[in-house]
């Protein structure tokens, strides 16, 4: 008996090993494309949340419809949850190979936290991360400034420009008014002294 089972578990084992190495690495794959949400900053305050969107594509990158989409949130720590305090959600593809995360339940977790995706279709499968964070109020609004401008720094950048377009009306006010204005000059009548004893008076 046990000279029967030891070979079967040779053979079982031998056609396991065949059946891994068949799997090509280059066999069609999915792709997961990330449409938006990537780097997203949720406001926690506002309890505002951006959209997420991901695409599905085949190996030739043509979009896959009907693939399922599995997105994952964090168990605990920043991040949040979908509709009745769900941690995942399943969403079908549509024609153009896209899915749209539910909407986003931000928790009062500040922080950065990682949204896992899994698709699959056709026995092929692709997974990806999407980085997202919570913010308080004021850090979103510095965030929302965009190019490193602050609102502070745009209130600067407005007051000094209306500081100077104040400057230049009144220059252009002094101006006018120089402008109107014409000295008389006086015409001399005596002589005026060149010093060394030399003198200028009226033409003879």
């Amino acid at each position: 008996m046990r000279f029967r089972t030891v070979p079967r578990l040779a053979v079982l084992l031998v056609l396991a090993s065949l059946i891994y190495a068949e799997q090509d690495p280059q066999s069609p794959r999915l792709n997961i494309v990330i449409v938006e949400g990537d780097g997203a900053i949720n406001n926690i305050k506002q309890r505002t949340t951006r959209e997420t969107i991901i695409e599905v594509q085949d190996e030739n990158h043509r979009p896959v419809a009907g693939a399922a989409v599995v997105f994952l949130l964090p168990n605990d720590g920043p991040g949040g949850a979908f509709a009745g305090g769900a941690k995942s959600a399943t969403i079908t593809t549509d024609s153009a190979g896209r899915a749209a995360m539910p909407r986003l339940q931000a928790n009062q977790t500040t922080g950065n936290y990682q949204i896992r995706v899994n698709a699959s279709s056709g026995g092929r499968q692709a997974s990806v991360t999407i980085s997202q964070s919570n913010v308080a109020g004021a850090a979103a609004a510095g965030s929302a400034a965009g190019a490193g401008i602050s609102a502070k720094t745009i209130g600067i950048i407005v007051a000094v420009a209306a500081a100077g377009a104040v400057g230049a009306a009144v220059g252009l006010t002094r101006n006018s008014k120089s402008a109107t204005v014409t000295p008389t000059a006086a015409v001399p009548t005596g002589s005026i002294s060149l010093g060394s004893g030399a003198s200028l008076g009226p033409p003879q």
